[in-house]
């Protein structure tokens, strides 16, 4: 009896039959291809794209009493999809048809994302783009500027000088403060860490203005606080505080439990196994929840209005006094009917991205790559910590033999010498 195996063909023509005796086989079946560009694939993708827009041209110009460009859009996206999914049928299994059109989904939402942002971030800076070439717009406030002055007098330095105060402020509050009980939620389980992750989420969805108004009421108003760069730093805080707890608890529940398991395995005690194994291997991460954190906070303005008041000034005293920030500049900026303010307040938005960018890219730097990444000055920092280890162990070691052997004495039974034998016992 022969056994044959089912062969698929590669190009024309007929494979020659089996003999009479012989057991076929069903071929093994292929690797399904994930990603990569294929002819067909492309085809399908144009064949579906123009078939959308003939059919949705016909509903809203002959069919159907249809009209809107959303609508129109919409229509055409959800035939093109429907199209798309039959052609890929033709040639592809029903697991493949569902990978290609969630595929195709998911594009088309990166696709939006990036050109919601893109939009955003070029639309504020080409309106910008009047103030931001001045280099007085950096140095200079508007205490001595108005509505009327052209482009080369005024600027936000006193804008700029604020944002960094508040969220240095903040920062200081937050990180620790945030950290801590995120380590505290993931290290220690129980009924009053489980209540604190409930205030935690439900603080996320506090509105900033109940922020500014509990530090206005407690600060300004219980303690009889002047409204300064400190009061909108504790604000901002208030806003801060929740997001950072929330994404590093988050963060820490990633880290492998066999790394805390194997730390505590060779005698080290929690806080040692927190701050050499856990904190570590998710700094990339809790450096992400940081700048979600202070993307938040920078972006505030009704609790900097309410805690820090508003003035045109440079003030470098965070303690007294009131201080202004690039948010409530823009505010002020755009809402005047003059050209030349909404161009300020453009610039103004435009820094403000470009110093969340900033702080992104320190936050990163500092962060380092994720776990199981190191770069090459990590890789010799590590390689000189294990020579320093490997040296401490043999200082360690060498105290630890001399309680048996003695450099200068012989030890008995090894090399000490034998007296002759007599013939005679004891």
């Amino acid at each position: 009896m022969t056994v044959v195996e089912e062969t698929p063909l590669s190009g024309a023509g007929h494979a020659p039959p089996p003999p009479a005796d012989a057991v076929v086989r069903p071929a093994p079946p292929r690797p399904r291809r994930i990603g990569g560009v294929t002819r067909t694939g492309v085809l399908s993708l144009c064949g579906a794209a123009a078939s959308g827009i003939c059919v949705t041209v016909l509903l809203f110009g002959q069919l159907a009493p249809f009209s809107g460009a959303l609508g129109f859009t919409v229509t055409a996206y959800l035939v093109f999809l429907a199209v798309y999914a039959v052609l890929t049928g033709l040639d592809e299994d029903a697991q493949a048809v569902r990978d290609k059109v969630m595929t195709v989904v998911l594009w088309t939402a990166a696709t939006l994302l990036f050109s919601g942002l893109v939009m955003v971030v070029g639309f504020t800076a080409w309106r910008g783009r009047e103030a931001l070439p001045h280099g007085n717009f950096f140095t200079q406030d508007m205490q001595a500027a108005g509505p009327l002055d052209p482009l080369t007098h005024g600027g936000i330095a006193h804008a700029m000088l604020g944002t960094l105060t508040m969220i240095t402020i903040a920062l200081v509050i937050t990180v620790p403060l945030g950290l801590a009980c995120a380590v505290y939620l993931n290290q220690i389980p129980g009924r009053f860490s489980r209540f604190v992750r409930t205030i935690v989420e439900a603080m996320t969805a506090l509105p900033s203005i109940v922020a500014g108004l509990m530090v206005y009421a407690t600060w300004i108003l219980g303690l009889g606080m002047q409204k300064s760069g400190l009061a909108a730093g504790f604000a901002i805080s208030v806003m801060m505080l929740p997001i950072v707890i929330r994404a590093s608890d988050v963060v820490l529940r990633l880290v492998p439990g066999n790394l805390t398991e194997a730390a505590e395995a060779l005698g080290a005690p929690r806080w040692r196994t927190v701050w050499h194994v856990v904190l570590p291997t998710a700094r990339s991460g809790l450096a992400t929840a940081v700048i979600l954190g202070t993307a938040r906070g920078i972006g505030e303005t009704s609790p900097v209005l309410l805690t820090a008041g508003f003035t045109a000034a440079l003030n470098a005293d965070a303690t007294s006094g009131p201080m202004v920030s690039l948010p409530l500049a823009v505010f002020n900026f755009v809402k005047s009917p003059e050209p030349t303010m909404i161009a300020r307040g453009f610039g103004a938005a435009a820094v403000l991205m470009a110093l969340v960018l900033v702080l992104f890219v320190i936050a990163r730097v500092i962060g380092g790559r994720g776990p199981g990444h190191r770069t090459k000055r990590q890789a010799r920092r590590g390689a000189r910590a294990s020579r320093a280890d490997v040296r401490r162990f043999e200082e360690l070691r060498a105290p630890g033999l001399s309680l048996f052997e003695n450099p200068g004495e012989p030890l008995p039974g090894k090399d000490a010498p034998t007296a002759p034998a007599t013939g005679e016992t004891d």
